[in-house]
């Protein structure tokens, strides 16, 4: 079975069948050139070294075509993933894979190259010019031929989360309510419907994990009344009696017996702010929004003075 390398190297050559660890003949001319971990190049004819061996020997050659997105230019610039999974992004003019060494080394592993951690990071390396070469530090990323978009991850990771509308608790639908007096608006809390809650997604080297949790409600009574609350609101006690709620609340002033169905439509609408950070290959934090919404019925009648 042909190994994940030996896989990526076989898709810059789509005119090759199949590879082995020697220069390999092919009719399109040129030759393929594979080393001992698989990865595999179209090169000139005149190319006598098998890609690994320090380097040297190698020609440059050059067919008039348009330099690729990612390129090796010992190798006269002949196009390579700019990803390969288990080795990292491609550093154009480094000429090397490239991907944070996790865990990072230990304090003072030459590896730090003298710098400490919080001067950057060391990364793994896999150049296929140069097998000696297996890490270098960076203050900075090397920059790839692809960059990844941490955003872009944070929305990835978001899609793996359960984000759904507020889990109504007052008022209810099968609850009936009175005009004049303050009723008490409360969802009840859960990770999915009020949060916290995490998720990660990787793309090489880079790791992002957000964190989810409703930051208001916004509710739509129906009366063409909205009550924006900041937090879950309040469960009612019989204790307050009469009292407004003190967290989220709302005062009929109309019966709903005009309203379809003789009931207010209540919409429930929370806004789930999500924060994330890049947790693997750098330090950036970004923060995006999700609204999802519930609704409910609330009737609403006249206060019944018994005589």
């Amino acid at each position: 079975m042909l190994s994940r390398r030996t896989m990526a190297g076989a898709a810059l050559t789509a005119l090759i069948a199949s590879v082995s660890g020697a220069a390999t003949a092919y009719a399109g001319g040129g030759k393929v050139l594979c080393d001992d971990k698989g990865f595999c190049r179209v090169v000139a004819d005149d190319t006598v070294d098998t890609p690994g061996r320090n380097g040297d020997g190698e020609q440059a050659s050059d067919h008039g075509s348009t330099t690729p997105e990612c390129y090796d230019s010992l190798v006269g610039d002949k196009e390579v993933p700019c990803y390969l999974k288990g080795l990292g992004y491609w550093a154009n003019g480094r000429n090397c894979y490239f991907q944070q060494a996790d865990p990072q080394p230990a304090a003072g592993d030459p590896r730090w190259e003298g710098h400490d951690a919080a001067d950057g990071a060391v990364y793994d390396a896999y150049c296929p010019d140069n097998p000696n070469m297996t890490s270098q530090w960076f203050a900075q990323p090397p920059a790839g031929g692809t960059a990844v978009n941490p955003a872009v991850l944070a929305l990835e990771a978001v899609k793996k989360m359960t984000l759904r509308g507020p889990d109504i608790a007052n008022p209810r639908a099968a609850g009936t309510y009175t005009v004049g007096v303050p009723m008490w608006m409360w969802v009840n809390q859960s990770a999915t419907t009020y949060g916290p809650q995490s998720a990660s997604a990787t793309a090489g080297a880079v790791t992002v994990t957000a964190t989810a949790k409703v930051s208001k409600v916004v509710w739509r009574m129906g009366d063409d009344a909205t009550v924006t609350c900041t937090g879950p609101g309040t469960v009612y006690a019989a204790s307050a009696g009469m009292a407004n709620s003190p967290t989220c609340g709302h005062l009929y002033t109309t019966t709903s017996a005009s309203a379809d169905g003789g009931t207010y439509e209540v919409t429930a609408a929370s806004t789930w702010t999500i924060d994330w950070q890049v947790t693997a290959g750098g330090g950036q934090t970004g923060q995006l929004t999700e609204v999802r919404q519930t609704q409910t019925q609330a009737a609403i009648g006249e206060l019944q003075v018994v005589r």
